[in-house]
Order: C-alpha cells, then sequence, then structure tokens
C-alpha cells in the first residue's frame, strides 16, 4: 500500500432544503476535491456531519464513493461509531469500496480502559481487514490519549497504521509521536481544520485533513512547503488563517456557506446543531473571502467553468 501524505480533506454531506441526503450535490464536490489536487478524500468525518448520518446513509454514501472514485486518489473512510458492531460494518463497507484506511476515534466508553480499548480497535482491525487511522481527538469528540496511552494502543493493536493528532498542544504531541513511534505507525496527520499545519509539517506530520472550503489553498500551501519555499507556503497561512479561525466557529455551516458562494453546491442545510451565521457574520465572511480573491476567486472553481459571480 503506497503511503498517505498530503492534503486529505473531508468531503462534507450535501443535503437539500428538506434535509435529505443530497447525492448529487455530495458528489460535486468530491469531483472538485480531486480537480483541486486533493491527495485524497476522507468521508465521513467529524466535518461530515457524521453524527448526524444513521447507518444506512454512510453505508450508500460509503459505496457511491467507491464508484465515484474507482481508485483516482486514496479514499479513507470514517468508521467511528457507537457500537463496535456498527464501526465494523461501516469500516467493512469502506474496504469493499476501496478504502486504504478507516480513521476511528477512541470510544469515549472505553476512556481510561486500556485493555478495553486494545480490544476494541483489535477486533475492528480483524473483522474489517482495513488498516485503522487512529483520530486522537480531544472531548467531547474523542478520548484524547496521551501519547503514552497512543503508543502503547498502536504497538499492541498492528492494525493502527496512522494517527490523526488534534488533541491539543497537537504540535508538542505529532513531535513525541514523529521521535518515539519506530514502527507503531506509519504516519500522523494533523487536523484541527489545518490551523497549526506549517507547525505540523515541521515537526514530522506528513499531511492535514481539513475542511474542504478551500482545497486548493491548502494543496498550494503544502506543495510550497514540499518544496522548501517556506516563505511562500506561510503566505498562504496566514492569508487564509482568519477565515479558518471563522471557521472554527461556526464548523459546517461556514464550510457550506462559502461552497455555496463558489457554486460548488446548492444547499448550505445542515443537520447538526451549532450557531448560525446572522446577517454580520454574512458580511464579515463576504469580507475575508474579498480579501483573499486572488488564491480563491468565486468565479473560478477547479473542474468546473468559469461562471459569473453572484
Amino acid at each position: 500500500m503506497a503511503a498517505l501524505q498530503g492534503v486529505f480533506p473531508i468531503l462534507p454531506t450535501i443535503f437539500d432544503a428538506q434535509g435529505a441526503v443530497d447525492e448529487a450535490g455530495t458528489h460535486g464536490v468530491f469531483e472538485y476535491l480531486l480537480a483541486a489536487g486533493a491527495a485524497g478524500v476522507v468521508f465521513p468525518g467529524l466535518a461530515s456531519e457524521y453524527d448526524m448520518l444513521d447507518v444506512e446513509e454512510r453505508l450508500h454514501l460509503t459505496a457511491c464513493i467507491g464508484r465515484w472514485n474507482h481508485g483516482r486518489v486514496p479514499f479513507i473512510v470514517g468508521g467511528s461509531a457507537r457500537t463496535l458492531d456498527d464501526a465494523v460494518r461501516l469500516t467493512r463497507a469502506g474496504g469493499e469500496a476501496g478504502a486504504a484506511a478507516a480513521m476511528v476515534l477512541t470510544p469515549h466508553a472505553l476512556a481510561g480502559d486500556s485493555e478495553g480499548m486494545a480490544a476494541f480497535f483489535t477486533r475492528l482491525g480483524a473483522e474489517s481487514g482495513v488498516p485503522i487511522m487512529l483520530q486522537n481527538a480531544p472531548p467531547p469528540m474523542g478520548v484524547g490519549l496521551g501519547v503514552d496511552a497512543l503508543l502503547a494502543l498502536a504497538t499492541q493493536v498492528p492494525a493502527i497504521a496512522y494517527v490523526k493528532e488534534e488533541t491539543m498542544p497537537s504540535g508538542h504531541r505529532i513531535t513525541a509521536l514523529s521521535e518515539r513511534a519506530g514502527g507503531a505507525v506509519q504516519a500522523v496527520f494533523g487536523g484541527a481544520g489545518a490551523r497549526y499545519v506549517l507547525d505540523e509539517l515541521a515537526r514530522g506530520a506528513v499531511g492535514t485533513m481539513p475542511a474542504c472550503e478551500i482545497t486548493e489553498v491548502h494543496v498550494a500551501m503544502l506543495a510550497a512547503h514540499a518544496a522548501g519555499d517556506h516563505e511562500h507556503a506561510r503566505v498562504l497561512f496566514e492569508r487564509t488563517l482568519p477565515l479558518l479561525s471563522m471557521q472554527a466557529v461556526f464548523r459546517w455551516r461556514l464550510t457550506k456557506a462559502v461552497l455555496l458562494r463558489r457554486g460548488i453546491i446548492e444547499c448550505e442545510h445542515v443537520r447538526a446543531p451549532g450557531p448560525a451565521l446572522d446577517a454580520w457574520d454574512r458580511r464579515e465572511l463576504d469580507t475575508l473571502l474579498a480579501r483573499i480573491a486572488d488564491l480563491l476567486p468565486l468565479d473560478v472553481v477547479p473542474g468546473r467553468p468559469q461562471r459569473n459571480p453572484a
């Protein structure tokens, strides 16, 4: 299996105005990500509103991604679920759709139970046959394992091949994992919306898994960093950070608001709870997008004909 690295955006779930899954809309975002140069795609993650989807919706969309992708880029399936049986079912479905790995949160119910945690991931790996990416997110999303506990778990469970480190300070943890993991894990990715991506890359992360609304800019940023042009990478990082800071507050609503402005989706409906953008927020978003219009023009979207901006 080829090593996973680079920009792996989280594919959002697109809904229609009635709240039903919009398969065509989700496919449109998927094609945008590939045209923008994403090294791979993750679905479903937190930015996909995964916990607002039922198991059947997740299984259906996972199969769709397998058909849409047809092996063009590595696909990482989200296998986090309320029960181990569902996690196995979802991860196995990802494998059938061609997933290179399954990203799975540490279960809340097993916090502090190292043997139970090891048993969970051992069975998940054995019954799904898919390499595991341990998503080490802090509460309330995950458990937020310490470095020692994470390395002990990865050593005990060979199926754990990757780590997505999101517990703060993520940079310190990525340094420790890079220095101490040895053969316990193949690689470490950063997350947290790419708000710390340059620090994470400098400390040994091989890639990032952000929300998807500025994928082409993240691709250019990591390409510049890989080429040794750290100054240009930092310019891109600093120019996009205000938008990513706003995304940290409004999450999937901000992502979909940007995708709607770019003409990539037709409806910004979300199922997940959280603050909605008011009129002041929308004006602020327009201002932030205008200030990076040379990097992210609203009328130019990779893989699509140029349009007249709204």
